[in-house]
């Protein structure tokens, strides 16, 4: 009995460490590979870019409509925005009008 325990000491003091080895290891890869890790940061750049490319054609499509909006403010009509926009609706022309078809 007395040869096992100064085995045994040796083993139950080296679990604590090596508990906390593992989950430092564990850690520090996730911090590496995870989805937030230093690996993805490459990945979040291009993402990044290809976002700012859309954010700003979703802002020119923003002003685009803001100005539309401003012309058919009840107010002041623009009549060329009147008269495309019945046109279209009411599928009508003038009489003075050629109306060409495009494929």
């Amino acid at each position: 009995m007395s040869s096992r325990k100064p085995v045994i000491k040796p083993a139950k003091k080296a679990i604590a460490p090596g508990i906390s080895l593992v989950a430092l290891l564990a850690i520090a890869a996730y911090a590496l590979l995870g989805p937030t890790g230093v690996l993805a940061w490459g990945d979040y750049r291009q993402r990044l870019e290809v976002q700012k490319v859309e954010l700003a054609r979703l802002q020119k499509q923003r002003d685009a409509l803001r100005n539309r909006v401003e012309l058919l403010d009840p107010k002041a009509v623009d009549p060329d925005l009147v008269s495309e926009l019945v046109r279209r609706e009411l599928n009508v022309a003038h009489p003075d009008e050629v109306i060409v078809p495009l494929k």
